[in-house]
């Protein structure tokens, strides 16, 4: 919306650091996305959730959930970046919302059809979700964190860079 108004060529004709437009608004999302992550948390001990995890679990927990979230973020800022409507940029990145119900946060992969199963092992939120609930349960995560960040590594780079690219060469609309 901010590109179709106006506000945008107004900060491009300021003094200001380019990406600032860019990083206020990943920075909006997480505060906004970190808060609802905290409701949730707290709705789900007041009905019965039961962690088993030390405090240093619980801040690699929050530590996970942050970096999908800024990875996310930055995906979606570039898929804003690259639609020309605000309806469109609101729903390209709809997708996203069911790959965590396409991974293991309901059921076991094992217990799934052969090609779901596949996909649901080797999309990034399998490995997220196995990690968030090793820590927070006390369960083994074995690889799962290491591949939980490298996917949020990769996500986060791609995101940016695209959005850096298209923030950078599109013209005001």
């Amino acid at each position: 919306m901010d590109m179709t108004e106006g506000i945008v060529a107004r900060f491009r004709t300021m003094a200001i650091f380019r990406p600032s437009v860019l990083t206020g608004h990943v920075l909006g999302s997480m505060i906004q996305t970190m808060l609802s992550l905290a409701v949730v948390l707290v709705v789900a001990v007041l009905i019965g959730f039961r962690p088993d995890a030390s405090p240093l679990e619980w801040v690699a927990a929050a530590g996970m959930l942050a970096a999908i979230t800024f990875a996310v973020t930055w995906l979606s800022v570039a898929f804003g970046l690259v639609t020309k409507t605000v309806e469109a940029a609101s729903n390209l990145p709809t997708p996203l919302v069911f790959l965590p119900f396409l991974g293991s946060g309901f059921v076991p992969t094992d217990s799934m059809p052969a090609g779901l199963r596949w996909f649901a092992e080797y999309q990034p939120f399998t490995p997220v979700i196995e990690t968030v609930r090793g820590l927070l349960l006390g369960t083994a995560i074995g690889t799962s964190g290491v591949v939980a960040v490298a996917w949020c590594v990769g996500i986060t780079l791609v995101g940016y860079l695209w959005a850096r690219r298209l923030y950078n060469r599109d013209p005001v609309r």
